[in-house]
């Protein structure tokens, strides 16, 4: 009788008891490769390295960056989707600047087919205004994507506007105001490229948070000594993390403090456009994998 009083006791115990849940994985960027940065190289060079650089999966981009968005026109994009399989990697998106924000309808068809989640092009309407003005066209050229934005969310895509120079989103305000803007839009959100912006961590840092779920793409990309001019190939790599001067911590801080589990590329862009950013492909992944390490050591003391 005891024996039984004492087992009934025990299970009383632990119903009452809380129940344990187990520690959430600790937060991390999730990679993923820009074709451009191994220039006009051919798919069947650039897929065996996408694991190399910590990544799982690669955004096409045409030229004049890369040339492997047109590839997969010419090989065939079962051919292109096979070849993923290959390799156990997955399609991120398309970067598609030469085709502009409102002409996406055939690009969003084959990003989906192909199992991607974004496409990534520019603003549109006059930026060289007053601030009372810009913050109007950022209104209405929000208006005007509504159908495409409404296009990709019914295909499970997103279209991710980069804030670029001498564009319509070129501006810490216009970014502002593009995520408000666009708060409450399925489709549409924002690939952050902070190369674009002045070079402060704290600025940048209150952009991320202000960006927060809008954040459909992020660029691991410092502006450096830029990337609009021939310079030594040292300078040019400024633009990469851990090689300039910006101090990533902050901007990192910001992105787990919004949970961020999008896409993240560590970019650059050399010059002339279209070449890998180092002279072989293995030079280029074994950069990334370095600016990677800085990025993925900063984390670690978060």
């Amino acid at each position: 009788m005891t024996s039984r009083r004492r087992f009934l006791q025990s299970l009383s115990a632990l119903a009452a008891a809380p129940a344990f849940t187990a520690e959430p994985p600790p937060w991390k960027l999730n990679y993923m490769l820009a074709s451009s940065m191994y220039g006009s190289l051919p798919l069947a060079d650039i897929l065996p390295e996408v694991k190399k650089t910590g990544a799982t999966s690669i955004e096409l981009w045409p030229k004049k960056h890369g040339t492997q968005r047109e590839e997969i026109d010419t090989i065939g994009h079962d051919k292109f989707a096979a070849l993923l399989k290959d390799h156990g990697l997955t399609f991120g998106g398309t970067t598609r600047y030469d085709l502009g924000p409102f002409r996406l309808t055939e690009e969003i068809a084959i990003v989906k087919k192909l199992g991607g989640t974004f496409i990534v092009a520019g603003g549109a309407g006059d930026y060289k205004v007053p601030p009372e003005q810009l913050k109007l066209n950022v209104k209405a050229f929000v208006e005007k994507m509504k159908p495409h934005a409404a296009l990709a969310a019914e295909n499970g895509l997103t279209l991710g506007i980069e804030n670029h120079i001498n564009n319509l989103i070129d501006t810490p305000d216009s970014l502002r105001w593009l995520a408000d803007d666009i708060r409450n839009i399925p489709g549409i959100g924002i690939a952050f490229a902070p190369y674009h912006l002045p070079q402060e961590e704290k600025l940048l840092s209150d952009l991320i948070q202000h960006i927060d779920q809008k954040m459909t793409l992020f660029y691991a990309w410092e502006y450096g000594k830029s990337c609009s001019k021939a310079m030594p190939k040292e300078d040019e790599l400024q633009q990469m993390p851990g090689r300039g001067k910006l101090d990533w911590k902050p901007l990192l801080q910001a992105l787990k403090a919004i949970k961020f589990t999008g896409p993240t590329e560590i970019f650059m862009h050399p010059t002339p456009r279209g070449i890998p950013i180092l002279p072989t492909l293995a030079e280029s992944t074994a950069e990334i994998v370095r600016a990677k390490n800085h990025l993925d050591n900063l984390i670690t003391t978060l």
